[in-house]
C-alpha cells in the first residue's frame, strides 16, 4: 500500500516511463530507510472484516502485483517461514488460548489463508472485537514475526438477577458466575441462560423464562426473570361431579409460580378416585398480561360410576373361589368410593391335615372418604364377616366379624411418607373342628388335651393401631425401582379377658433395582413380635405358604410370637413378547403386566406355639424357586410360584417342592 502510494507520486513528478520494477525498488529502498529495524514485508497487515453472518475475515490490501513477483514467491527460495507469534491486546484471556485458536506454531510456512482461518477461529472464541489484525514483518534472516492485534470486549464485572422467588439467586448464579471478570461473550452468556432455564424446568417450573438482558456501563449485567404465575384454574367436562369436589384435590392456587410436577400430582389424585375415565390440563396466557396463565383442568367423567365385578380365582388360602361386587366410584358426587364383596373358596388347598376342609366365605362392605378434613388425609371404613379353617390353630373353625376405620395422612415435609391409625373391634371366635383327631395328635406327642383350650381361645377385641407407610416405588402395578416400607403397632384389648390383652409390632422394608430395560431385582425384609401380654395362639404369627416363605405349606415352617425372614426376586416380562402382534391393544396391555420370577426366600419363627409342635415344623426354612406374576391394577400380583425346599421341612412337609398360589404381594 505504501510503496502503491509512493509510485503514485513518482508518476506525478513525472518518472512515467520507468518500469513497474523500478518503482518497486524505489518503494523498497525508501521503507528500509525508513524502518532499518522493522522490516515490513510487503504483505504489511492483515485487518479483518468480520460480520454477523462469517464471524472473522481477514483481507490483505496491497498494492496490484505483478505476475513475475507472483512467480517469484512460489519459488522455494522465497518461502517464508513464521520465527515467533506475538499476540497483543489481550489480558483477561490468556495467550495460550489464542495461540490454541490460532492454529499457527514456530516454524510454520507463512500462509495468508491459514492466517485468515486463525483469526475467524479467534473471533469465534466471542471474546474480541471486530478490530484484529495479524501484521507480518520480515526479520534480517528472512523469517517472519507474526503479530496479531486483538481488543477484547468490554468485561464483565457482576451479575444482578431479579424476578426470581422460587429459585435461589445464589443456585441460577453459578453457572454465570465463570464469566465474571471475562470479556462479555455472548454464545457463553446464552449458554449461561439456558442452564439457568434447564435449573427452572427441572424443578418443574417449565413456563420460566428470561425476559431481559441488559448491561450497565460498569459491566454489569442484569437478568431479569418471568417465573410464570397462575392467573385463574377452571375446571371443565364435571357433569356429575360437583365442582368443590373437583377442586379440592387441586392443590395448584392462583398467584402461585405454576409447576408441572405439582399439576401432575393434582391430576394422578384426580384419576386415583376412580371417578374418571381421562384428566388433562391446558395452559394459555392471560389475555391481560401475558406473563401471567390461565389453567384449564379438563375431566372426563366415567360412563356409569357404579360397577359390577364377578370374577373366579385359585388361592392357596381361600382355594378355588368365586367373588362378585358391586362398587361406585363416585358417590354422590363426591368421589367417595362405597363397595360390596363378597368370596366363598373351597378352602385352603394343597395343604397339610391341620387345616380343617371347609368352605371359606368372606363378606365385606366398606366406605372410603378420599377428603378427610383436608385434602392430605383419607378415611378408609369397612365391616366385615370370615368363616374358614384355622391357619393358625390346628383343625379349628374360626369365625371373626368386626369393623375397622382407618385415617390415613400424608407429611406435608415428606410427600412419600404417611402415617395411618386404625381404630378397630373384632369378635374372634375359635371352635373345634375334630375332636377325635386332634385328641390323638395330642396323645401321640403325650400334651394333655386340656392344653386344647388355649389354642381355641378367642374374644372381643378393640384394637388401636399407629402405623407408617414409606413408599418411592415408581408404579404401584409393576413396580421397577424405589422403595415400600412400613412399621405398625396393634394394641389389642380384649374386652371380655383382659389377660388375653397383647400388644405387638411388624415391620417391613422392600426394595426395587432396575434392571436392563424392563426387569427387576427386589430385596425383601420382614419381621414382627409380641411387645407384651399373652398373644391367643389364633393371632400367632405364621410362616410358609404365599406371602412368605414359599416351597412350605400354609404355616409349614412354623407359627409363634415372633418371626424374621427375607426374600430375594428377579422379574421379568415373557422374553421377546413385545416383538409380537400379541403385544398390542388390549392383549398387550394384559401380556405386559405379567412377570416371570426367580426367588430365594428364608425365614425364622421363635417360641413356638401347640401347632408347631403337633405338626413337627421346623421352626426355620430355606426355598428357592421360579413363578408367574400377573399384576392386576387395585388388587396386586397374582401369583403362582413353585418353590423347592433347601432345610428340614418336618413330617408334614413336601421335601421336593411344593406349588402356592397367591393374590397380593410380599409386602406386609
Amino acid at each position: 500500500m505504501i510503496y502503491y502510494l509512493l509510485g503514485r507520486t513518482i508518476v506525478k513528478d513525472r518518472i512515467l516511463k520507468l518500469p513497474k520494477k523500478i518503482y518497486k525498488l524505489i518503494v523498497i529502498s525508501a521503507l528500509a530507510a525508513m524502518f532499518p529495524l522493522s522490516g515490513l514485508c510487503e504483505e504489511d497487515y492483515f485487518p479483518s472484516i468480520p460480520d454477523s453472518a462469517s464471524a472473522a475475515e481477514t483481507t490483505v490490501e496491497e498494492s496490484a502485483q505483478s505476475e513475475e513477483t507472483t512467480q517469484a514467491e512460489e519459488t522455494d527460495k522465497n518461502i517464508k517461514y513464521i520465527k515467533d507469534i506475538e499476540i497483543h491486546g489481550v489480558s483477561a484471556i490468556s495467550e495460550n488460548e489464542v495461540l490454541s485458536k490460532l492454529n499457527l506454531h514456530n516454524g510454520d510456512k507463512y500462509n495468508n489463508e491459514t492466517i485468515r482461518e486463525g483469526l475467524k477461529n479467534v473471533y469465534e472464541m466471542g471474546y474480541f472485537t471486530e478490530k484484529m489484525r495479524a501484521i507480518p514483518v520480515t526479520n534480517p534472516d528472512g523469517t517472519i514475526t507474526l503479530k496479531v492485534i486483538l481488543e477484547e470486549n468490554a468485561p464483565i464485572t457482576d451479575f444482578t438477577i431479579e424476578g426470581n422467588t422460587v429459585v435461589s439467586t445464589e443456585e441460577l448464579l453459578e453457572p454465570l458466575l465463570p464469566l465474571k471478570g471475562k470479556p462479555q461473550n455472548i454464545e457463553q452468556l446464552q449458554e449461561a441462560i439456558s442452564k439457568i432455564k434447564s435449573i427452572y424446568a427441572s424443578k418443574g417450573y417449565i413456563l420460566a423464562r428470561v425476559d431481559s438482558i441488559t448491561d450497565d456501563p460498569d459491566g454489569t449485567v442484569n437478568i431479569s426473570i418471568k417465573e410464570g404465575i397462575v392467573n385463574s384454574i377452571a375446571i371443565s367436562g364435571n357433569n356429575k361431579t360437583k365442582d368443590y369436589v373437583v377442586a379440592r384435590n387441586i392443590l395448584v392456587e392462583p398467584g402461585s409460580v405454576y409447576n408441572e410436577n405439582l399439576v401432575k400430582q393434582d391430576l394422578v389424585r384426580l384419576y386415583a378416585t376412580q371417578s374418571y375415565k381421562n384428566v388433562t390440563r391446558e395452559i394459555e396466557p392471560c389475555e391481560d398480561d401475558p406473563d401471567m396463565y390461565d389453567i384449564t383442568i379438563n375431566i372426563e367423567e366415567q360412563k356409569s360410576p357404579t360397577t359390577l365385578s364377578i370374577g373366579a380365582g385359585l388361592d392357596s388360602v381361600t382355594g378355588i373361589f368365586g367373588n362378585a361386587g358391586i362398587a361406585n366410584n363416585n358417590f354422590r358426587g363426591l368421589n367417595q368410593r362405597i363397595s360390596l364383596n363378597g368370596i366363598v373358596g373351597s378352602g385352603t388347598i394343597l395343604n397339610d391335615s391341620s387345616i380343617m376342609r371347609r368352605i371359606n366365605m368372606q363378606f365385606e362392605l366398606s366406605f372410603f372418604e378420599p377428603h378427610f378434613l383436608n385434602a392430605d388425609t383419607s378415611l378408609m371404613s369397612k365391616i366385615y364377616y370370615r368363616d374358614f379353617g384355622s391357619y393358625q390353630v390346628p383343625l379349628a373353625i374360626e369365625r371373626r366379624f368386626g369393623g375397622e376405620i382407618t385415617v390415613a395422612h400424608k407429611m406435608k415435609h415428606n410427600k412419600h411418607l404417611t402415617s395411618t391409625f386404625s381404630l378397630g373391634v373384632e369378635n374372634v371366635d375359635v371352635k373345634e373342628g375334630d375332636f377325635n383327631k386332634i385328641k390323638g395328635m395330642y396323645d401321640k406327642y403325650n400334651i394333655p388335651i386340656s392344653r386344647r383350650a388355649e389354642e381355641l381361645e378367642g374374644g372381643l377385641f378393640l384394637s388401636l393401631s399407629p402405623a407408617m407407610v414409606y413408599d418411592t416405588r415408581d408404579s404401584n402395578i409393576v413396580t421397577r425401582k424405589g422403595t415400600l416400607a412400613n412399621i405398625r403397632f396393634d394394641e389389642a384389648f380384649c374386652v371380655n379377658g383382659f389377660s388375653k390383652t397383647h400388644g405387638k409390632l411388624t415391620g417391613s422394608i422392600k426394595q426395587y433395582i432396575p434392571i436392563a430395560k424392563k426387569s427387576s431385582l427386589s430385596f425383601m425384609a420382614r419381621a414382627g413380635g409380641r411387645i407384651h401380654g399373652d398373644m391367643p395362639e389364633v393371632m400367632a404369627f405364621r410362616l410358609g405358604g404365599p406371602y412368605s416363605v414359599r416351597g412350605y405349606k400354609m404355616s409349614g415352617v412354623g407359627t409363634g410370637n415372633a418371626f424374621v425372614m427375607g426374600s430375594a426376586e428377579f422379574a421379568t416380562p415373557i422374553p421377546f413378547i413385545d416383538r409380537t402382534k400379541l403385544s398390542r391393544g388390549k392383549m398387550g396391555n394384559f401380556l405386559n403386566n405379567i412377570r416371570l420370577t426367580a426367588f430365594v426366600d428364608a425365614g425364622k419363627v421363635f417360641d413356638g406355639t401347640i401347632a408347631s409342635k403337633l405338626y413337627d415344623r421346623p421352626m426355620y426354612g430355606v426355598s428357592a424357586g421360579v413363578g408367574v406374576k400377573l399384576y392386576v391394577p387395585g388388587m396386586g400380583p397374582i401369583s403362582i410360584d413353585y418353590g423347592i425346599p433347601f432345610t428340614n421341612v418336618g413330617s408334614n412337609g413336601a421335601k421336593h417342592g411344593y406349588f402356592t398360589f397367591g393374590a397380593g404381594d410380599m409386602i406386609y
